[in-house]
């Protein structure tokens, strides 16, 4: 049987999947997961889930993101063009060059 294992890397950290195992039974499953995925990195603790239990949804059962345009979150949907644009950027050069005087950089 095939065993999916999830990690956590710290307490408090999402659980991502790392990996998966071959065992008859949960607690051969749990063993082979902490030798194979939980000792070579931190590990504050491992989920081992059959894999048939897993379910999966993708874009054809729903379609993600929703239907409202969000392209402003994007740079890609701004008119970098303009003269606003072009003084932001000069700015942060301006920015970037004080901080590199100051030594900050």
């Amino acid at each position: 049987m095939i065993w999916e294992v999830f990690r956590q890397e710290k307490k408090g950290d999402y659980h991502t999947h790392c990996g998966n195992v071959h065992a008859p039974d949960r607690e051969m499953a749990k063993q082979f997961a902490a030798i194979q995925h939980g000792r070579r990195k931190p590990t504050n603790s491992i989920w081992v889930v059959p894999k048939d239990e897993v379910g999966e949804i993708d874009t054809d059962d729903v379609p993600f993101g929703g239907t409202t345009d969000k392209a402003y979150r994007w740079t890609t949907a701004y008119n970098l063009q303009t003269e606003q644009a072009r003084e932001v950027e000069e700015s942060d050069s301006e920015q970037q060059e004080a901080e590199k005087q100051r030594g900050e950089a």
